[in-house]
């Protein structure tokens, strides 16, 4: 493959394409016009390039919504979700004039016999194949994946969406489900237990987990041979956003996390300004070798002269590539140095409730106080006081309203007060303030820089995970993993011995977790930190989609707001 990454999830994908698609299309000799809806316009790209298409024959990407001149004389693939949209786009191609002499019909998930019905009715005299080939998520990064919906946050979340939640739900389970097909995986699943905060019940992930295990029985009732698939050396871990709330709003110091939090980032492109004053942009993906190296890397260590030495030992990367991560690691430390690095110990010290000398925050107030009288933008100060509230649990009424004020955001409480939507107290009844807080795994050894000591909650869930320590109080079973599951070396012992460190990570266990309503980079970085430390266990993290704080800020903001008019489709003129 060209691009992405040879392992992982982004290989997996374009095997499973190659396999599918790409066979199917290669038994006929005449090259072809490949027709994309938007999600697999995204999802194509994130695992191929447009020279991997030529050499499979197809010589032409369309979008499916847009107006296309005729071409009778070629064959077309269309790869779409099944809905609706796609599926009367579809027959507009084909109902009066045929544009194409053919048509071969992937969609990326089932496709209802309300629709393949009305499509076989319309144009069934074109099309030569219709197949489900089951990828209806996105390979983000070789261990992230994202079902690319962060409507889903608001549909789960906001009270005058009530009606949206089952069939997001149902949604987002039948992605898993494709993930799970994907990695060849039958796994136990379990998920955190409900939250009751003010007469209110979440259990969201209770009902999505009770989903994907229906659907993934429907869908390994039998297999090839036609046997029933047992389940496999794998479990699913799904959580709600509301499990962690500080890793989301906190500044980060690693490179992907801290770039994509400061800097202007769009789609994966970053945009910068050469030498010559000329506009420059680069996508941050996996296909940048530099990049993979640096996005875990704490900003302290990524200094001018330490990017040097790097780039001595990668003689291969182009000098285009280097300009970049200068210019980017410029941008965060311009950012750090001119207001971050004032939050950071302030916002440390609220998030782990001690201070850089281990001694514990007596009074968060005053810790506070002096973000609130720094000239710090609106989002920042909200940060800092939502890392308040957490840190005490939840405070009163009369105090809230005060801190408020200080932000000047009377208009604007909605940042604030919509975090009970996902379970979070804001409000506390008692005038004391509990400092009730999950117990959390020692790391008083682990070596951290002073700016960043949290871990993110994610983490410990992984550790425990794979050493088996989850409480099943907390993390109830909704199906039963294999008995031998364990995470730990115990599954990978009895395998043979492969080549490579990440093959042998194929033959032991998977950890997939998914959390409900947005995953952080941060939290993204920590799938990569427990499978480089477990090493017989792979972790992959999925989510909705991926949040940055301020995205998170503006969704949770937007939870009260009425609901947006439906989207309608049209066919837009060139």
């Amino acid at each position: 493959m060209a691009t992405g990454s040879e392992h992982g999830l982004k290989g997996l994908v374009w095997q499973r394409i190659k396999e599918t698609i790409i066979a199917d299309c290669k038994k006929s000799e005449i090259w072809k016009i490949l027709i994309l809806d938007h999600f697999t316009t995204k999802l194509l790209s994130s695992c191929c390039n447009m020279s991997d298409l030529m050499k499979e024959g197809i010589t032409i990407v369309e979008d499916l919504y847009k107006s296309r001149e005729p071409v009778p004389e070629m064959k077309a693939i269309y790869f779409m979700t099944p809905t609706a949209k796609c599926v009367d786009a579809f027959i507009c191609d084909f109902k009066l004039k045929p544009k194409y002499k053919a048509a071969y019909v992937y969609f990326t998930d089932y496709c209802s016999d309300e629709l393949f019905n009305k499509m076989k009715q319309s144009c069934a005299k074109y099309i030569r194949i219709c197949k489900e080939i089951n990828i209806s998520f996105l390979p983000q990064e070789s261990q992230v994946f994202t079902c690319d919906n962060p409507g889903a946050f608001r549909s789960i979340y906001s009270p005058h969406c009530r009606q949206d939640k089952g069939k997001t739900l149902e949604t987002l389970a039948a992605q898993i489900v494709t993930l799970c097909a994907t990695l060849d995986e039958y796994p136990g699943i379990r998920y955190k237990k409900e939250t009751v905060f003010d007469d209110t019940t979440l259990d969201n992930a209770k009902q999505l987990a009770a989903l994907v295990d229906s659907k993934l029985a429907q869908h390994y009732e039998m297999d090839d041979n036609g046997k029933k698939k047992g389940k496999t050396q794998a479990q699913l871990l799904i959580v709600e956003r509301g499990f962690d709330p500080v890793t989301p709003i906190l500044h980060e110091l690693t490179y992907q996390a801290m770039a994509y939090d400061l800097v202007q980032i769009k789609n994966d492109t970053y945009k910068y300004k050469s030498k010559d004053g000329s506009e420059k942009e680069a996508l941050l993906n996996e296909n940048d070798e530099l990049w993979v190296k640096l996005r875990h890397m704490h900003i302290a260590e990524i200094t001018i002269s330490g990017l040097a030495q790097l780039m001595k030992k990668m003689p291969h990367i182009r000098k285009q590539v280097k300009t970049v991560h200068l210019n980017l690691t410029e941008d965060c430390m311009g950012h750090f140095q001119k207001n971050v690095e004032k939050l950071c110990k302030a916002e440390q010290d609220l998030a782990v409730g001690s201070d850089v000398e281990g001694q514990k925050v007596k009074d968060p107030m005053r810790t506070l106080l002096p973000v609130l009288l720094h000239p710090h933008n609106t989002y920042d100060k909200i940060r800092a006081v939502l890392l308040y509230i957490f840190s005490i649990n939840g405070t009163t009424e009369e105090n809230l309203n005060k801190l408020i004020q200080h932000v000047k955001i009377e208009e604007d409480r909605e940042f604030i007060l919509n975090w009970k939507e996902l379970g979070v107290p804001i409000i506390s009844s008692s005038s004391l303030f509990s400092q009730r807080r999950s117990t959390r795994r020692d790391r008083s050894q682990e070596e951290t820089y002073n700016l960043s000591r949290w871990t993110p909650v994610i983490k410990d869930i992984m550790e425990d995970a794979v050493e088996n320590k989850l409480d099943t109080r907390e993390w109830p079973h909704q199906s039963e993993s294999p008995a031998a599951w364990n995470g730990s070396g115990a599954v990978s012992a009895r395998q043979k011995h492969k080549a490579s460190s990440q093959d042998e990570r194929r033959s032991g266990s998977r950890l997939i977790v998914f959390v409900l309503g947005g995953i952080s980079y941060s939290e993204m970085r920590c799938a990569y930190q427990v499978t480089q430390s477990v090493k017989s266990c792979e972790v992959i993290v999925g989510s909705s989609h991926i949040v940055t704080p301020v995205e998170l800020l503006d969704d949770i903001q937007a939870l009260s707001k009425p609901s947006p008019t439906k989207e309608t489709f049209t066919v837009l003129k060139e």
